[in-house]
């Protein structure tokens, strides 16, 4: 077992495997001076490997870093990031299951795959530092989500670090705080419903239309979605009920909460640390955006889905390793006290992740870190919902991880008009260089009514508000439509493809109103829209064959949306047919390239009926059909009779 951080930045201490704790300053103090004298000669003994220069060695430690030893009069933490890094998308690949397996069961099936992988991965490869840590008496907490260490220390032990070939750069672990605009009034509560009688809804979940989804049966059962955030009051009686660890009666938070301040060893007000917790009230009003109710009113987009949670923030405060350990939980969650490397259960893991924080480049904060945590769990096939910011309304606020991410679905705030608010950050991304077309979406933010901790409600406002909204969609839509299970591109699409555009020309250099816009995204989240939209889907085939109609194997295709861009390969396989669905209405292109040609179909238009057509080029030839798959299925050959027998 390894050696775990505790105590925060009080002194480091040790805890082994039989809960031994030894002070370490002294002997920390003389290993790390002797290595500065080592460093100092040019020599490498202290540390068994030879030390580069220091230029090389500096090269590896972020600014940040380097400005936090430089100022610190005592250990600070440092993020040990290993040259090592797996890739989540191509374990997910590999991930195998029974060809008439449930999309739950595949979903599950490539959250073990990406599980297994990366474990296995950071086990292997962090080996040998591990134990060099050990051997000097250095206190770790290992990570496998991304590869890397944590550790806390001074100039001479990041300098020691910095020099070995298997680490490829050491991050900062800075303390950010939640940038929360004030509160502003609650509209009025309204009924769902035509029946006055029934229970009522906060002005958000009206807006979205999400009574028009419950009507028809759909209120998120059998969808588990997650928070991290300041913790939750798990018992209010808006949330008990809903709670993954309430069993009726009793309850066991063993796979449902994880506190990760207390992983790290800082003291904590939320003791014992496996009882949900909420310091602050932030994690408990998203967590009710998403699945809040009781007799009077239904706080919630989806009352019936269940949720669990992670405490990344301690009195408003995160760390980039606080929210490593929370997405290390949420894809495979395991007891607060136990190896997260041995103890992960990913059959249990969530389908949708809330995330109303965000950890400014600005502050410390490690960007390829963070992203890479998001496009692996979104790899395992979970859905990451960020909120944008609330650094608005100057043009590129969307600005911070891990709203700036493509991986991220990123949700701007509106108010109960409709119109953005003015808190709520807009894009474009030009943090990273991308110019990437940030929010995705807009949702109610301005005076939002949810759960509060104390067994209270409270009115707030911000882009944290509006995130929990859009996945509380996502719940809804994954409840009703349950190939969507597992997919988070597709479902992105059926939520843009769906919003209520606005026309807006702030931000976008041009005097003509757009949609999408860096105001709005794709428009004002509609969730029965979507529902609609991901009820009418289609299945696409795509045949490929030489010129004698002899099937082509190895051709790539790619069908792409003509309206949001995004984009769906595949190869053909031994008959020569690729297929794609669900596909939903809309605009597409289709691009088939075999060897040195390319044929393309620059538009096909699903609006309604089966859609045909061929293509043929110098080389192979291409004919594709479409048809909404709540028709029976007729295969090419009723199409194309001139198709080979196979």
């Amino acid at each position: 077992m390894y050696r775990f951080l505790q105590n925060g930045g009080r002194g480091i201490r040790l805890a082994s495997c039989a809960a031994q704790t030894v002070q370490l300053e002294m002997r920390a103090s003389l290993s790390l001076l002797l290595a500065f004298v080592m460093i100092w000669l040019g020599q490498g003994a202290a540390y068994a490997q030879t030390i580069p220069p220091a230029g090389a060695a500096q090269a590896k430690i972020s600014g940040a870093l380097q400005g936090e030893l430089a100022a610190a009069a005592g250990p600070v933490d440092i993020l040990v990031i290993l040259q090592e890094q797996p890739d989540a998308a191509a374990l997910a690949a590999t991930a195998t299951v029974e060809s008439d397996a449930s999309p739950e069961a595949r979903r599950v099936a490539k959250l073990a795959q990406v599980y297994a992988g990366l474990t296995r991965t950071a086990q292997r490869s962090q080996a040998e530092l591990r134990a060099w840590l050990d051997a000097q008496g250095i206190a770790y907490r290992p990570f496998y989500l991304v590869n890397m260490i944590l550790v806390q220390g001074d100039p001479a032990l990041a300098a020691a670090l910095a020099a070995r070939p298997d680490v490829a750069r050491l991050a900062a672990n800075p303390r950010v705080a939640m940038a929360q605009p004030p509160a502003d009034p609650a509209p009025p509560l309204r009924p769902a419903g035509s029946d006055p009688a029934a229970p009522a809804v906060p002005y958000g979940l009206e807006y979205t239309q999400a009574p028009q989804v419950w009507a028809q049966g759909y209120r998120g059962q059998g969808i588990v979605v997650a928070g991290q955030d300041t913790g939750v009051q798990w018992d209010h009686p808006a949330l008990r009920a809903r709670y993954r660890g309430w069993q009726g009666g009793t309850v066991d938070h063993t796979y449902d909460w994880f506190n990760a301040w207390a992983a790290q060893g800082y003291f904590d007000v939320c003791y014992p640390a496996d009882v949900p917790c909420d310091d602050y009230g932030h994690g408990t009003h998203t967590i009710g955006t998403m699945v809040g109710a009781d007799a009077s009113v239904i706080y919630g987009m989806a009352p019936d889905a269940t949720w669990i949670a992670c405490r990344n923030m301690r009195f408003g405060l995160g760390t980039l390793a606080t929210y490593l350990a929370c997405f290390e939980f949420f894809l495979a969650p395991y007891p607060q006290d136990g190896d997260p490397f041995s103890d992960g259960q990913p059959d249990l893991a969530p389908h949708i992740i809330n995330n109303s924080w965000g950890c400014p480049p600005d502050e410390g904060c490690d960007t390829d870190s963070l992203r890479q945590a998001v496009e692996t769990v979104r790899a395992a096939g979970q859905l990451v919902v960020a909120s944008a910011g609330n650094y608005g309304p100057a043009c590129s606020s969307v600005r911070d991880p891990i709203a700036i991410y493509d991986a991220s679905f990123t949700v701007g705030a509106h108010a109960a008009s409709g119109i953005v608010a003015g808190f709520s950050s807009v894009g474009p991304v030009t943090r990273d260089g991308s110019s990437r077309l940030k929010p995705d979406l807009a949702a109610p933010g301005v005076g939002i009514l949810s759960t509060y901790v104390n067994s209270d409600t409270n009115t707030l406002s911000g882009t944290s508000m509006a995130a929990p909204h859009v996945a509380g969609a996502a719940a809804l839509l994954w409840s009703a439509v349950p190939d969507l299970v597992g997919d988070p591109g597709l479902t992105e699409q059926v939520l843009i493809k769906s919003a209520t555009p606005v026309y807006d020309s702030y931000c976008t250099g041009s005097a003509k109103p757009v949609s999408p816009n860096p105001v709005y995204g794709y428009g004002r989240l509609n969730v029965a829209a979507a529902l609609e939209l991901a009820q009418r889907p289609w299945r696409v085939a795509v045949e490929v064959s030489d010129l004698t109609g002899q099937s082509l194997v190895g051709a790539t295709v790619v069908w792409q949306d003509g309206e949001t861009g995004y984009r769906r390969d595949a190869v053909t396989p031994a008959d020569g047919i690729v297929r794609f669905m669900p596909v939903f209405d809309g605009r597409y292109s289709l691009q088939v390239r075999a060897g040195t040609q390319e044929i393309t179909v620059p538009r096909i238009d699903l609006v309604d009926g089966s859609q045909r057509g061929d293509a043929r080029g110098t080389a192979f030839q291409v004919r594709y059909l479409a048809q909404p798959q709540n028709v029976p299925e007729l295969p090419l050959r009723y199409f194309f009779p001139w198709l080979p027998v196979s």
